[in-house]
């Protein structure tokens, strides 16, 4: 991925700029807007909500940070995401997201685990009443589909959820929106990744295991001035994810 120089008084006048307030608005308001489109348009089948993920969640959140750049820095770029990140090595990045991805895994086995516990009467009634497929651990539904559609379903949803997804989402949230709250300080990580969490409607029942797993990769890179962190511990919990679920529905064929 580019890396972006930037020189001080740039980042000066990008951090204080009067004029970015209207932005951040625009970006909360976004945030907000994306949850109701999901909501409306979700489907019914996985082929379709990758088609949802790729025409509007992807395209408004990059489409942010494009104009961000082009009204701060008079190009469009990716520019707005990396004002508070420096250039790093890679062997860095691989070795820290490695050891928040096993962190991550410890909250998962604990805290996950509890939280469904805790959860689960809830859960059940939550399915009754609304679509059955915004419930990723039944993959029974998926039964009535073709073998090509859920071959096809898999191929699309690994591409977009280990790499397109979890690079733009970090772009966004502690790229992006991290910046536009730099005067909160050590609160800022707190804040995006708790809205990093809400922003995942569909599954809002693991709230505080996803804030408890992506918090010290939020601060670590807040700390390090360091994006590149985050971005490779979330395609590698993806990833993780993305597989365990193929694997299952592979199960089913």
């Amino acid at each position: 991925m580019k890396q972006y120089e930037f020189t001080r008084s740039q980042k000066d006048k990008y951090l204080v700029n009067k004029e970015n307030i209207s932005i951040n608005i625009y970006s909360n308001n976004y945030t907000f807007s994306i949850i109701l489109c999901s909501w409306l348009f979700s489907s019914s089948n996985t082929i379709n909500y990758a088609i949802l993920a790729l025409f509007i969640l992807f395209p408004f959140e990059l489409g942010v940070i494009l104009i961000t750049s082009k009204k701060d820095f008079r190009k469009i770029s990716l520019k707005s995401s990396f004002v508070l990140h420096e250039k790093s090595k890679v062997w860095k990045n691989i070795t820290i997201a490695s050891i928040l991805f096993l962190i991550a895994g410890i909250f998962s086995i604990t805290i996950g685990s509890i939280e469904n516990n805790l959860t689960s009467e809830l859960r059940d009634k939550m399915f009754s009443v609304i679509s059955p497929y915004f419930d990723w651990s039944n993959l029974l539904v998926l039964k009535k589909y073709s073998k090509n559609i859920l071959i096809a379903s898999c191929i699309i949803y690994f591409f977009e959820n280990v790499f397109i997804l979890p690079i733009i989402e970090e772009l966004y949230f502690r790229g992006l929106l991290t910046s536009k709250v730099k005067h909160l300080g050590k609160w800022a990580p707190i804040l995006i990744t708790v809205l990093f969490s809400l922003y995942h409607f569909w599954a809002p029942l693991n709230n505080i295991f996803r804030i408890f797993a992506f918090f010290p990769a939020a601060y670590i890179t807040w700390k390090e001035k360091n994006i590149y962190i985050s971005i490779v511990f979330h395609c590698l919990c993806n990833f993780f994810s993305t597989v365990s679920i193929i694997i299952n529905i592979i199960k089913i064929f």
